[in-house]
């Protein structure tokens, strides 16, 4: 039994060490998805409404037209490209990354919509959603980590405080909350 408790210990510290900057993905991640409905995680949406008297009708649409539009949104530089949507009846300016700007030339409505990926909270998103075959290689080692941690924190301490003492408290609530929460 010594024995197991010297081995879980090492074999806890350095699997924790080795996966902690995973933890810390996934931690941040998880919390983040878990407020999908609060907020938009990925991505901050910035919505600017104006109002044009220009003349965006198909028939008399130009490129000069949609980039003087866009200079007074400080938009111009991240023109791509643009077409008419809804039946012909509203103009769609794409602009780079997800950004777009909408017209409705019958009475010159603009809303204009700027998407710009959320630092940090982006790039553990997406490594959360397992983006390729290494990282979710990765990702089932890191869980069988969890599994083995979990494991050997039952043989490090003993006694009163262990997992047999105190400690059963613990890990009977752990198992018992997340077990109401399906009912």
């Amino acid at each position: 039994m010594k024995q197991l408790r010297k081995w879980s210990r090492i074999l806890h510290r350095d699997i924790g060490f080795f996966f902690i900057g995973a933890t810390i993905i996934y931690g941040i991640s998880g919390i983040a998805l878990n407020h999908l409905k609060d907020w938009n995680p990925n991505f901050i949406v910035t919505i600017v409404k104006t109002h044009t008297d220009g003349d965006f009708s198909k028939q008399n649409i130009s490129e000069k037209k949609i980039i003087n539009l866009l200079e007074k949104l400080n938009a111009k530089d991240i023109f791509k490209t643009y077409n008419y949507v809804e039946n012909g009846s509203v103009l769609r300016i794409y602009l780079s990354g997800r950004s777009s700007v909408t017209v409705n030339p019958s009475d010159g409505e603009v809303v204009a919509e700027f998407v710009k990926k959320r630092p940090l909270f982006f790039q553990v998103n997406y490594l959360h959603y397992n983006p390729n075959v290494w990282w979710t290689w990765f990702s089932d080692i890191f869980a069988g980590a969890l599994i083995l941690l979990a494991f050997t924190s039952l043989f490090m301490v003993r006694g009163k405080k262990g997992a047999w003492g105190r400690g059963s408290i613990y890990i009977a609530l752990g198992i018992i909350i997340p077990i109401l929460f399906f009912f």
